[in-house]
């Protein structure tokens, strides 16, 4: 990383046009004993009416950025069946909608002809990339920020074919 890349936090509050996030796995670390993992596989599900008690800094921070003018969207690449971490992502996909993020699924067999990247992203308006590196175990191995434009072009091709093919969030049925 160039010791002149800008952080993330940086990066999505200068960004000005398009912010887009590409999530390719189906499990993240996650603790199986205490949080949000935990509650929602003891049964756990948020109020969809009780907005203060699912509402988080996260998710004042998207509903800024497209208040500005920024279109955020997500994409998630899931096996499916969909692995139980999936399920619990899917259940809480609500909040990042009500926030202002766009968000769609692409079954994992319809993605097998797209070059992907190896890592999961975000891309700031067509130009810096952050990548997101993890272990086996889904834990964070970091974190790396480039504005290399062939990873740029790169993430920004993968994407939009990503999202051309995903199902919106409302529409998806997971399986």
């Amino acid at each position: 990383m160039p010791s002149s890349a800008p952080t993330f936090d940086e990066l999505i509050a200068n960004c000005r046009r398009s912010a887009v996030h590409l999530e390719m796995r189906d499990s993240y670390a996650v603790d199986y004993e205490d949080g949000p993992f935990a509650d929602w596989r003891s049964g756990y599900r948020h109020d969809r009416d009780d907005r203060a008690s699912w509402w988080r800094p996260w998710l004042d921070l998207i509903q800024h950025t497209v208040g500005r003018g920024v279109v955020v969207r997500r994409a998630r690449i899931v096996s499916e069946p969909v692995s139980e971490y999936t399920r619990f992502l899917y259940d809480g996909t609500f909040t990042n909608v009500a926030a202002g993020e766009q968000v769609r699924w692409l079954p994992r067999r319809r993605a097998s002809d797209i070059a992907l990247p190896g890592n999961d992203f975000w891309l700031f308006d067509d130009q810096w990339v952050h990548w997101n590196h993890f272990a086996g175990d889904g834990s964070s191995r970091g974190e790396e920020i480039t504005n290399a434009s062939a990873a740029a072009t790169l993430c920004s091709e993968a994407f939009e074919e990503v999202w051309s093919r995903a199902t919106p969030h409302d529409q998806y049925e997971i399986h």
